[in-house]
């Protein structure tokens, strides 16, 4: 008997021989405090775009930069290159944050780049919780020499136009920013274009930012005054309502000889870029990127850039759960096939149970 004792006070201090090996599972989730309450796994989908970037301001001669749109990440319901896996089971039931990134301010003279968007996110920073990078900011315009390059984000702003007149001014290429930075698999967005008209030439116009549909284009000729087109958007119906989200913004037309004309925002909400005027805003809750602003003759009239939309989650679970929503502008609704919806358009909480 006094062996035996021995033995077992040994084993029981000894933690490698005393501790269970460690097991996953993969079958039910208990809820509640010993309430006995099993809940069969499933699994849920997210759709989550960031805001949109601020389109750059105008300076002497040259147009400001469009932004990039928001990051736009999702399990389903769009174009298959762009889907990643949902989530679940055995991450499902319980209560999860959500921020919803604001659209970036546009630049405001003189000749401020555009602000970036701020990153909207599902659980983070849990391991399995989902961010999409802000868009980046269109590159603005201070002087003949001294223009910013688009920033990086999400999807990244185009570069700023201007550095002239010719032949004085040696400056070349504006840079855009680099899209899906950081990255992720599938990739949240795409580049914002570079202005690539070399030193001496005249007034060029201002280049796009990027959207997830595609990279922001540069100076479209003939005319090199113009501003480039943003990066279009994809549509999504993750909510049943077929919409288009995530264009970047258009750059801002340059002057020359009298003429200015901005880019076209990309489809999803991109914001138009100025002919002489200021950016267009991106729309609120599609995570579109700003377009940017416009020069005139002479430089005698410099705008702003426009500000970045909103982003926007929404979460799809099945038939069966209860979605709740705070605060009380978030909503939640049912899919005409049965599925229960919660779409958040202010930063909150979701509890899915």
């Amino acid at each position: 008997m006094r062996h035996i004792k021995n033995e077992s006070l040994k084993i029981s201090k000894n933690k490698k021989n005393n501790t269970r090996p460690k097991t996953k599972s993969f079958g039910y989730t208990i809820l509640g405090m010993g309430g006995g309450t099993v809940v069969p796994p499933f699994s849920f989908d997210y759709f989550v775009v960031g805001g949109g970037g601020g389109g750059g301001s105008s300076g002497v001669n040259g147009g400001g930069g469009g932004a990039g749109a928001g990051g736009y990440r999702t399990s389903g319901y769009g174009p298959s290159p762009l889907r990643g896996c949902s989530i679940g089971p055995g991450k499902n039931c319980g209560t999860y944050p959500i921020v919803v990134g604001a659209g970036g301010a546009g630049g405001t003279q003189p000749g401020r780049t555009g602000t970036d968007g701020v990153n909207t996110s599902f659980a983070a920073p849990s391991p399995f919780g989902i961010t999409s990078e802000g868009g980046g900011g269109g590159g603005g315009v201070i002087s003949f020499a001294n223009r910013s390059t688009g920033q990086t984000g999400g999807s990244g702003g185009g570069g700023a136009g201007g550095g002239t007149p010719a032949p004085t001014c040696s400056q070349g290429p504006s840079p855009g920013g680099e899209g899906n930075n950081p990255p992720t698999t599938p990739p949240q967005g795409n580049d914002g274009a570079n202005q690539t008209l070399p030193p001496h030439a005249d007034q060029p116009g201002a280049a796009g930012g990027g959207g997830i549909g595609g990279a922001g284009q540069t100076n479209p000729g003939p005319n090199r005054s113009y501003g480039g087109n943003g990066g279009g958007g994809v549509v999504n119906d993750i909510n049943g309502s077929c919409t288009t989200y995530a264009g970047g913004g258009g750059g801002g037309g340059s002057h020359n000889s009298g003429t200015s004309t901005g880019g076209q925002g990309g489809s999803g909400g991109g914001g138009n870029g100025g002919s002489a005027a200021a950016g267009a805003s991106g729309t609120d809750n599609l995570g579109s990127g700003g377009g940017g602003g416009g020069s005139a003759a002479g430089g005698s009239q410099r705008k702003d850039g426009g500000d970045g939309g909103d982003g926007i989650v929404i979460i799809r679970a099945p038939a069966d759960k209860t979605l709740t929503v705070s605060p009380g502008t978030n909503s939640t609704s049912t899919h005409p096939a049965g599925c229960k919806l919660a779409t958040f358009t202010v930063t909150g909480c979701l509890t899915i149970s």
